[in-house]
């Protein structure tokens, strides 16, 4: 069997703030640094798209849930880098109870309708 293509584009409303906000708990990271992170994360299997990142970051931005700092990436280029606030990380826990109650009703669902 061949290797899985990534999916990329479309995700759950919602879904993609997650993954961006979990990426960053670890610590600040660059936009290609969260986009390879969620790849890697996900067994190479989820892509997030510079279309839809960045627009997603500034989302983030704009609520108070990230806060974002320039400074030079590994490969000596200027960067914006950013960062969970104390709201980030609050929202960060509660969407990923969220969404694992989805995912479990989703499962519920696929085993017995």
């Amino acid at each position: 069997m061949g290797k899985q293509e990534a999916i990329s584009g479309e995700f759950l409303p919602g879904t993609l703030a997650l993954l961006i906000l979990k990426a960053l708990e670890r610590g600040p990271l660059h936009g290609y640094g969260i986009a390879k992170r969620v790849k890697e994360s996900s067994g190479e299997v989820l892509a997030v798209e510079e279309g839809s990142l960045y627009p997603a970051l500034n989302r983030l931005l704009v609520g108070g849930f990230v806060q974002a700092e320039w400074g030079i990436s590994d490969n000596n280029r200027r960067a914006r880098f950013y960062e969970l606030t104390r709201e980030g990380r609050k929202r960060l826990e509660a969407e990923s109870r969220e969404f694992e109650r989805l995912v479990g009703a989703i499962q519920m669902v696929l085993r017995t309708a």
